[in-house]
């Protein structure tokens, strides 16, 4: 039995990596990652000069040129901190102006101009539209400068003025020690859907189609009367479980690598490996929420027990969609049956995102222990501090042991259903299964 099984998974898997589905939908995956990690060069290629500087002529009549332009990049760094601006007063005419815009298409000249009743009025002009968040950035600037004409009848100077029209600096912190900090939590929160739940996610939706297809595959064609024949159930119960599982975690390594290739990319694209200020700046404060939230090492002890989740849950899924695959007779029979798990994984997905708001919820706590949602669950919890070291290990126990006891009592119905051909009443002929066993 164990020479037939490792033959039958061995076929299996090679069958899956061999055929041009895997190899394209590979390459494609490859140029994806390039292109969503290099996405601001090919919109640039594709026009736009968005790392460019752009020029802002500034037409000032109500001598506030220092003021406006402080007012503008102390914003611009809020809102689009990467584009860069170069400030340039003028009194040129309009035709004059006019012929320089039309040089250079990306620049706007910016008309403050006195008004005795709104102390301001202003001209935004440009060869092309600006863009959403540029107009914006001018917009709320030119308001600031307006409130800070107003304010200049008190007779306060202008670095004053400044100072008391700059949005003040805003940090949120809590006295309780127990209480990790906002920011933290929502760090967290985004480390754990990225790395863990949307990754599982998609792999196991990828994991029930490949055992669903594979099976129904070998029924339509008849040659599971050929395999059974000569193979017993189980062991080619077992073998496709084992395959699409390792398929499955294989694919999901070569996704991590894929990441590595793009992230290389990026550096090349970017002029060499040179690493810019802002790189460094980013890594830096990375590193130090990292370091503050600790969740490496709270990661490291979770990291066995994640892993028994994942692999049990993995397996758990594939044995379910074997089962259900082998009750039909086609690909859309199989569909309507995996409707349910599809359902159950993506309340295990909401739940697991809305774990940070409703911090010491007993049910979703409660729900950590469910098996087919608690691999999703759970690792985000213990992340968050809201589950213990022997609390996690419950949980992969109590997943195990759901997959072992959904894999007994499952391979009494494949053992019937996979020479099986009636469409009709899938549900009668899956309980008088385990009846008859």
């Amino acid at each position: 039995m164990k020479t037939k099984f490792k033959y039958l998974t061995k076929q299996s898997l090679k069958k899956k990596m061999q055929t041009k589905w895997f190899k394209w939908v590979n390459i494609v995956l490859v140029i994806l990652f390039i292109f969503l990690a290099n996405i601001d060069k090919v919109i640039s290629l594709f026009g736009g000069d968005y790392e460019g500087e752009v020029m802002v002529y500034v037409e000032d009549e109500v001598g506030s040129f220092d003021s406006f332009t402080s007012l503008f990049l102390e914003n611009q760094k809020a809102m689009q901190p990467d584009r860069t601006y170069q400030f340039l007063a003028t009194n040129e005419n309009a035709e004059v102006m006019k012929e320089k815009l039309e040089e250079n298409k990306e620049a706007i000249w910016v008309r403050l101009l006195f008004d005795e009743t709104n102390y301001l009025k202003a001209e935004i002009l440009s060869y092309n539209d600006v863009g959403t968040v540029t107009k914006g950035i001018l917009t709320t600037s030119i308001n600031s400068l307006k409130n800070m004409l107003a304010v200049t009848q008190s007779g306060l100077s202008e670095e004053e003025i400044l100072a008391l029209t700059m949005p003040p600096t805003i940090t949120s912190m809590t006295t309780n020690p127990e209480v990790e900090n906002e920011e933290n939590k929502n760090f967290i929160a985004t480390v754990a859907s990225f790395i863990v739940m949307l990754p599982c996610f998609f792999l196991i939706l990828l994991l029930v189609q490949m055992v669903g297809a594979e099976i129904n595959d070998e029924k339509t064609t008849r040659s599971m009367e050929i395999i059974i024949s000569n193979v017993s159930p189980q062991a080619h119960f077992l073998s496709k479980i084992c395959a699409s599982t390792l398929f499955v975690l294989l694919q999901g390594v070569l996704l991590l690598c894929y990441g590595g290739i793009a992230l290389v990319s990026r550096l090349l694209f970017s002029g060499g490996f040179t690493i810019h200020e802002e790189v460094i700046s980013g890594a830096k404060n990375i590193l130090e929420m990292i370091q503050t939230t600790g969740i490496l090492k709270t990661l490291g002890q979770g990291l066995p027990f994640f892993i028994l989740l994942f692999v049990s849950s993995f397996i758990l899924y594939a044995i379910v969609a074997g089962v259900l695959a082998s009750m039909t007779t086609s690909i859309e029979d199989f569909q309507q049956l995996q409707t349910p798990m599809m359902l159950v994984i993506m309340v295990g997905y909401y739940l697991a995102l809305m774990a940070t708001e409703f911090e010491g919820a007993i049910f979703i706590k409660a729900m950590a222990y469910v098996p087919m949602i608690s691999f999703l669950l759970a690792p985000v919890l213990f992340l968050l501090g809201q589950m213990t070291m022997f609390e996690l290990f419950i949980s992969s126990v109590i997943s195990i042991l759901f997959t072992w006891v959904v894999f007994h009592y499952g391979l009494r119905i494949y053992k019937v259903g996979i020479l099986n051909y009636s469409s009709s009443k899938l549900w009668r002929k899956l309980f008088h299964s385990l009846k008859k066993n």
